[in-house]
């Protein structure tokens, strides 16, 4: 061994390895650290790699007619990082640029290389095989695989290049020098990379872990809408959970939350007057001002001792609707964590907003169909009823007394309503007075069971739901048949759902199984955000029956 070489061989190393931590800091090294299939990823891989495997030559000591060098850390690197294919093109590339210089090992070196990365390559194969994928960034691997990886170089020398006594002389000088360094760098530069891994995945880890908190902790915020009350509270919410100095919440002209320092002249209500605010309000982007590469100074007070200030645009169903700024003090740096996470947090709060608008068209919605069925039912039933009231009235001036409260009761049930839904007591009650009105109407021909469990009486269904399934049966049934039915109404728990039965003896199948009615009461649930299942059953000569089901508690 010559000893000589040990010392430049390490100084080389260490340069390359200088180089490979400056490297490591900027933001082309990133991807090295995830694995992955794209071809810009192979392709990043092989430029790389390759510019090292060069480097490594041009960096190397002239010993007997050979180099001395470092030129394996790339090929092997290139290997573990990209595959077969990438680590054999990275040690092609390296082993032609080597050939290119000349000497008797010129032939041996291109093709020890281009070894060295395959081999390396078939190392990442075979742990992706396995599922283990992690291991590839195993620092003490890469510095086995350069001991092994160097041992085959120098086998390659003393079969290929000639004279012999040469090569054998050559091996004697380098072999040692080269295994130690490059195996040990080759593990320290995995040890960067997975150094960067790891930091990268226990940031993701750490935003991932505070917005799920932030989210939970702001579920329920923002149901009265994005307001003065619930910017305040979400805004303390940010701030206990990020650590900032301030938080602030706007909506497109003015404060609606602040919390932290500087809270005594960043009042809510104050109109906004930041230039770096207007500008991601007007722009959709993210703005920020670290008050070093990007001055910032508080527009509202001059002696703020806020210093920086990150700027996230929250975005609603068509434009953005307002800020999440998040503040740091004059003697205190802006944390990437804080920036990662702003940004984090603004897409948390955008998605609770745009749920929040959308239940709140839901409800609308309801609203609105609701009006519209109680305009089409109640001119035609009170056409109806005012009919009965008037034949019964000269038989049975009592009976007609009662049937007008039952009308009454009924009307007042629909124009009183302030709610698209009600409890299944009320709708039950509601549809005790239709029924009573019917009966007056058929007679003998119409009997009707009303079964409702005691522990759902307080159970949300949308208003007038029920009413339309029991309106179908006597429409599509016991109105059509000559000896008329009877009319079972239940509800009762089946394991999680609640199921409304509405079922007539009649059996008349409808001509349309799945007519406007029922159309009407899947759209009802559907406009509040609930899944129903709504199926219709007919065994002709005994019963048809409408079963509606629906999750417990899912209606409010």
């Amino acid at each position: 061994m010559d000893v000589q070489l040990v010392v430049p061989l390490f100084q080389q190393m260490s340069v390359y390895l200088l180089i490979a931590y400056l490297f490591s800091k900027t933001p082309l090294f990133r991807p090295l650290a995830n694995l992955s299939s794209w071809p810009m990823h192979k392709l990043m891989v092989y430029a790389i790699f390759s510019g090292f495997c060069i480097m490594g030559t041009y960096f190397g000591q002239q010993t007997l007619d050979a180099i001395a060098n470092t030129r394996a850390i790339g090929a092997i690197l290139g290997g573990l990082l990209g595959g077969p294919l990438v680590g054999t093109a990275v040690g092609l590339t390296g082993g032609l640029h080597r050939y290119s210089l000349g000497g008797f090992t010129d032939l041996a070196c291109a093709i020890s290389t281009t070894w060295e990365g395959l081999l390396a390559g078939l190392v990442h194969a075979f742990w992706q095989r396995r599922g283990q994928t992690e291991r590839i960034f195993n620092p003490w691997q890469a510095l086995v695989l350069g001991i092994v990886a160097e041992g085959c170089q120098m086998l390659i020398i003393l079969v290929m290049a000639k004279p012999f006594d040469q090569a054998v002389a050559l091996v004697k000088a380098i072999s040692l020098p080269m295994m130690l360094a490059n195996s040990l760098g080759s593990a320290l530069f995995m040890g960067f990379i997975r150094d960067a891994k790891f930091q990268t995945d226990e940031l993701a880890s750490r935003i991932s872990n505070r917005a799920l908190r932030i989210a939970r902790r702001c579920v329920g915020l923002l149901d009265d809408g994005f307001n003065a009350r619930s910017a305040q509270a979400i805004a303390d919410v940010v701030k206990d959970e990020t650590g900032v100095a301030a938080v602030a919440i706007t909506d497109r002209t003015q404060i609606l939350g602040f919390t932290g320092v500087g809270a005594e002249h960043h009042e809510v209500g104050r109109p906004i007057s930041s230039g770096i605010t207007l500008e991601a309000i007007r722009d959709n982007k993210v703005v920020f001002a670290d008050g070093l590469t990007i001055p910032y100074q508080c527009s509202i007070s001059a002696d703020c001792e806020l210093g920086s200030s990150l700027v996230v645009p929250l975005k609603g169903e068509h434009e953005v609707i307002g800020t999440i700024k998040l503040y740091e003090p004059k003697r205190k740096l802006f944390r990437n964590l804080n920036r990662s996470l702003g940004e984090g947090i603004a897409g948390v709060l955008s998605n609770q907003i745009l749920h929040s608008q959308l239940q709140a068209s839901r409800t609308l919605l309801a609203e609105a169909e609701l009006r519209a069925l109680e305009a089409k039912v109640n001119p035609h039933f009170l056409f109806n009823s005012l009919n009965t009231v008037a034949a019964v009235l000269r038989r049975a001036p009592q009976e007609a007394r009662h049937l007008i409260l039952h009308l009454a009761a009924f009307l007042r049930g629909n124009l009183g309503r302030d709610s698209v839904t009600v409890s299944l007591v009320q709708e039950f009650a509601h549809v005790s007075h239709y029924l009573a009105i019917e009966k007056a109407r058929f007679g003998d021909r119409l009997r009707f069971i009303e079964e409702l469990d005691e522990t759902l009486e307080d159970e949300k269904v949308p208003a007038l739901a029920i009413q339309t399934l029991v309106e179908n049966a006597i429409k599509h049934g016991i109105g059509r048949a000559e000896e008329g039915g009877q009319v079972l109404l239940s509800a009762r728990l089946d394991g999680h759902r609640i199921c409304v039965v509405v079922e007539d003896s009649a059996a008349r199948m409808p001509e349309q199984t799945d007519g406007l009615g029922l159309t009407l009461v899947r759209e009802r649930f559907a406009a509040l955000g609930v899944s129903c299942t709504l199926q219709l059953q007919h065994q002709a000569g005994q019963y048809t029956r409408a079963e509606l089901s629906w999750p417990r508690g899912t209606l409010s």
